[in-house]
């Protein structure tokens, strides 16, 4: 598991270093998580990374993996498409749709659905914030609701 886990955090930094040509169409950087309503433990915390790549002005894809902190070390992995809105010029919501896979009691993925915000505390860098329902394909999983926030250093 450690093994896998160190795998996929490789390939998200090689990703986003191989393809990040473009002035600040990418962003990275760190996430914490609350997985509510995610079975017998309750709500369990996660720690993880992602990364940003605007495709427009208005589309975004946001992949990211996240550490659960559970007995068992688990871990999530998910892809984001984003629809951004301008509230103000330092201030944009968004509705989301992904996949995800995670094992927090055994392999299974599933379809997020949810809204986020962003405020741009400088030219570089944003503070976010997002709640998504996720419906995983396990019928023994409970489908969590996943409230986060994050930083977000664009290059």
């Amino acid at each position: 598991m450690k093994k896998l886990i160190l795998m996929a955090v490789v390939a998200l930094c090689a990703f986003t270093t191989a393809s990040a040509q473009e002035r600040e169409r990418w962003g990275v950087g760190p996430k914490l998580g609350v997985y509510t309503h995610a079975g017998g433990d309750g709500a369990i915390m996660g720690i993880g990374a992602s990364a940003r790549y605007e495709i427009t002005n208005r589309w975004r894809l946001e992949p990211g993996i996240t550490a659960l902190l559970k007995d068992d070390c688990s871990i999530d992995i998910n892809c984001d498409l984003q629809y951004l809105f301008d509230v103000a010029r330092w201030w944009s919501v968004y509705p989301q749709i992904g996949i995800s896979g995670n094992d927090i009691y055994d392999w299974s993925f599933g379809l997020d659905l949810g809204a986020g915000t962003d405020f741009a505390l400088s030219r570089r860098w944003d503070l976010s914030a997002g709640v998504k329902w996720r419906l995983q394909t396990a019928a023994h999983h409970d489908n969590p609701i996943i409230i986060n926030v994050g930083a977000t250093y664009k290059f």
